[in-house]
C-alpha cells in the first residue's frame, strides 16, 4: 500500500471493531464477463434461476454500464471510483494502486471503518493489487480451465497443422466435461466462500466486506456438461447484426484478438456457424454455471441468519459481444461491452422495495459511493460517482443525464437515447465518430454521426466536458 493510504490504515487501527459494530455485512460479487445475459434482463430462454432471484429479492439496475470494458481497467475504476483516462486504467493488466496512488479504494475504506475484509477468486485483476486493503491475502483457487488434458493436447497439435502462423496456440475455446462443479476453480470458490460465511458469520464478530471473484464466463467457456445441457443446441441463434455497422469508422470494430489463439479459431476473418453456435452455447452454459455458484452463496446467506443484514451486491465486469457486429469479447466502445449486469439488495432497508427495477443511467463508479450509503460509512472525498441508493428507493426519481466510459482510442458517452463515441490519436486529433440512435437502433448497425450534426456536437461537448483527465 501506498504511504498516505497505509498512513489512513494506522490510525484507524485503534477503533476498528468500535466503528464496525452493528453495521450490515457485505457480500460483493463480481463476475467475469458476465453481460446482462440473464432472465430478468429480458432473455427468457437463460436458465438463471438464482441471479433472476436475486434481482427478485432486491434490486435490478437495467442500464448499468461499465467504466472501461476490460477486466483489470474496469475493476480498477470500480474500486477506487474514479473515472478511467488516457493515461488512467487503460487495459486489463491495470493496477489501481499503481494508477491511483493515496486513493483508498473500496475494501481499503471498509478496513478503515471495522470491516474484516475478504477477498476470493478474482476481485482486482492481480491478487496481490491494493493487498493491504484486505484482512488477510487474497485467495485463488489453482485449478486450471480445462478437466480434458488429452483433448486439450490434441487441439492444440490441431491448430498447429491448421494454422502454423498463429501467434500462440491455446487449448479449445470450449469444453463440456462430466464433472462435479467444484472440479472447475468456480465451484472451489464457491465452496471457500460458504466456508467464510460460516466463519465471518458468528456471533460477536466484527461486519464483513466478503469479495467474491468469479471467473466464468470469461473464455475458454469450461463447465460441468449438465449445464451444456440445459441448452438445446438446435434452438441457438446467432445474432442477426453479424456484421460491422454501416459507415462505423476505423478502429470502430476489433478483430477479437482474445478469441483468436483458441484452438480452432482462425487467425482473421469470421468464424463458421457451427462454431459461431458453439461458443454461445459455451456462454450460456458457464452463466448458468455461475448461477448456480450464487445460488449457493445466497443459500448460505438463509441458513446461516445473515441474510437480513446482509447487502448483496452483484456486478459482471463489463459486457460482452457474442457474434455483434462479427465481433467477439469485449474491446469496444458499443453498448454490447459497455452495458453490464448490476444487481443490488439492502434487506435492512425498509424504504427498498423487493423486486425494483431502475431504468435510470448507472456507472460503475457510483457503486462505491452506494455501498457506504448502504452501510452508513462516511464518502471519501475522492469520488467521482454519485450514489444510487435514492433509485433503490424511489426508481421514478430521475438519474444521471449520461454514463461515459472509454476504450483505447475511443471515448464514448450514453443518454436515454443516444451512444455516441468518438476516435482520436494519442497526440489529438479527431479520426472518426459515432452516433447510434436507440430509439430506432438498439442494436446500433447505422452510424448517424453525419446525418445529426447538432446531436453530435452537444453529445461531444458533454463527452469531452465530463471524461477522466
Amino acid at each position: 500500500m501506498n504511504p498516505v493510504a497505509q498512513s489512513i490504515v494506522s490510525l484507524a487501527v485503534g477503533s476498528l471493531v468500535a466503528v464496525g459494530a452493528g453495521r450490515p455485512n457485505v457480500l460483493f460479487i463480481a463476475v467475469d464477463d458476465l453481460r446482462p445475459q440473464t432472465a430478468a434482463y429480458g432473455r427468457s430462454f437463460m436458465r438463471t434461476p438464482n441471479l433472476d432471484r436475486l434481482a427478485a429479492q432486491g434490486v435490478l439496475f437495467e442500464r448499468a454500464y461499465c467504466m472501461v470494458p476490460t477486466c483489470g481497467a474496469s475493476r480498477a475504476a470500480l474500486m477506487t471510483g474514479l473515472r478511467p483516462a488516457r493515461h488512467r486504467f487503460v487495459n486489463h493488466l491495470t493496477w489501481a494502486e499503481q494508477d491511483a496512488p493515496g486513493v483508498p479504494t473500496l475494501n481499503t475504506h471498509f478496513k478503515v471503518h471495522g470491516y474484516t475484509t475478504i477477498s476470493l477468486g478474482k476481485v482486482f485483476h492481480h491478487r496481490t493489487d491494493e493487498a493491504a486493503g484486505w484482512s488477510e491475502p487474497a485467495w485463488r483457487p489453482n485449478a486450471g480451465h480445462y478437466r480434458d488434458p488429452a483433448a486439450v493436447a490434441k487441439a492444440i497439435a490441431d491448430d498447429t497443422a491448421r494454422y502454423p502462423g498463429k501467434r500462440e496456440h491455446r487449448g479449445p475455446p470450449v469444453e463440456a466435461f462430466d464433472a462435479s462443479d467444484d472440479a472447475y476453480p468456480d465451484g472451489q470458490i464457491s465452496d471457500r466462500a460458504l466456508a467464510e460465511l460460516e466463519r465471518l458469520g458468528g456471533p460477536s464478530r466484527p461486519p464483513f466486506f466478503l469479495a467474491v471473484g468469479f471467473m466464468k464466463p470469461h473464455l475458454p467457456f469450461t463447465a460441468p456438461r449438465k449445464y451444456w445441457d440445459l441448452y438445446d443446441a438446435a434452438a441457438i441463434q446467432l445474432p442477426a447484426n453479424d456484421h460491422p455497422p454501416k459507415d462505423a469508422p476505423a478502429g470502430a470494430v476489433h478483430n477479437s484478438g482474445e478469441l483468436r489463439p483458441y484452438a480452432g479459431i482462425p487467425p482473421q476473418g469470421p468464424v463458421d456457424a457451427a462454431t459461431a453456435r458453439r461458443l454461445i452455447h459455451g456462454y450460456y452454459a458457464c452463466v448458468s454455471f455461475i448461477d448456480a455458484q450464487v445460488g449457493r452463496l445466497l443459500d448460505g446467506l438463509e441458513r446461516l441468519g445473515l441474510a437480513t443484514n446482509t447487502v448483496v451486491v452483484l456486478w459482471g465486469d463489463h459486457g460482452w459481444q457474442l457474434g455483434e457486429h462479427g465481433m467477439w469479447n469485449k474491446h469496444s466502445c458499443f453498448e454490447t461491452s459497455m452495458h453490464a449486469p448490476l444487481l443490488v439488495t439492502a434487506p435492512h432497508l425498509d424504504s427498498v422495495k423487493p423486486g425494483t427495477r431502475v431504468r435510470a443511467l448507472t456507472e460503475f463508479i457510483d457503486v462505491y459511493p452506494s455501498l457506504c450509503e448502504l452501510v452508513g460509512l462516511p464518502l471519501p472525498a475522492h469520488l467521482e460517482g454519485r450514489s444510487f441508493v435514492p433509485l433503490m428507493r424511489d426508481p421514478g426519481l430521475p438519474g444521471k443525464d449520461f454514463a461515459i466510459g472509454r476504450f483505447g482510442a475511443g471515448d464514448t458517452v450514453r443518454t436515454e437515447r443516444y451512444r455516441y463515441s468518438e476516435y482520436t490519436r494519442p497526440a489529438g486529433g479527431l479520426t472518426g465518430r459515432m452516433l447510434y440512435d436507440h430509439r430506432i437502433d438498439p442494436g446500433e448497425n447505422v452510424n448517424v454521426a453525419a446525418d445529426a450534426p447538432a446531436v453530435t456536437d452537444r453529445l461531444a461537448e458533454t463527452l469531452n466536458a465530463n471524461q477522466g483527465r
